[in-house]
């Protein structure tokens, strides 16, 4: 089962890619483009965001109705619903890097493909990140959502 459970991730991680790559959300200045609400606005992937959300609305409807997912033994949802400080800083950091750079994960990582010095950087400082978070997370007490104040 883990080797069907692997080769189904990397084929959807590949159409991720390739409609990452269609679409063009690996070219940052599409991307900001897309962001510059009071610029040069280019809308086009606001079509690419309607179809995605089209796509995932048939795949939520048609996941509620199984009792299990196809390869899992349950579902996997998450069991904080609130909104916290780290949540809401992690999405600010999210969307001022995606404004300035024009890029998030996905299209960073499909956009190595390319070589450009630019993106590894990108996903280096990305992953640099990650690790930063990890260690800062797991020097936290049980339980609480930031360090304590002497």
């Amino acid at each position: 089962m883990t080797v069907a459970r692997n080769l189904v991730a990397l084929a959807a991680g590949l159409l991720f890619g390739v409609g990452l790559t269609i679409s063009r959300m690996i070219d940052p200045a599409k991307v900001q483009g897309f962001l510059d609400l009071v610029g040069k606005w280019d809308p086009s992937l606001a079509f690419v965001m309607l179809g995605a959300i089209a796509v995932s609305a048939a795949g939520f409807r048609f996941a509620g109705r199984r009792s299990r997912p196809v390869l899992e033994p349950g579902f996997q949802l998450p069991a904080k619903t609130d909104l916290d400080m780290p949540l809401i800083a992690g999405s600010l950091i999210f969307g001022i890097g995606w404004g300035l750079v024009g890029y998030c994960p996905g299209p960073a990582l499909a956009s190595l493909l390319l070589g450009r010095w630019e993106t590894v950087l990108f996903v280096a400082a990305m992953a640099g990140g990650m690790f930063l978070h990890r260690i800062y997370d797991r020097a936290l007490p049980i339980g609480s959502a930031a360090p304590a104040a002497d």
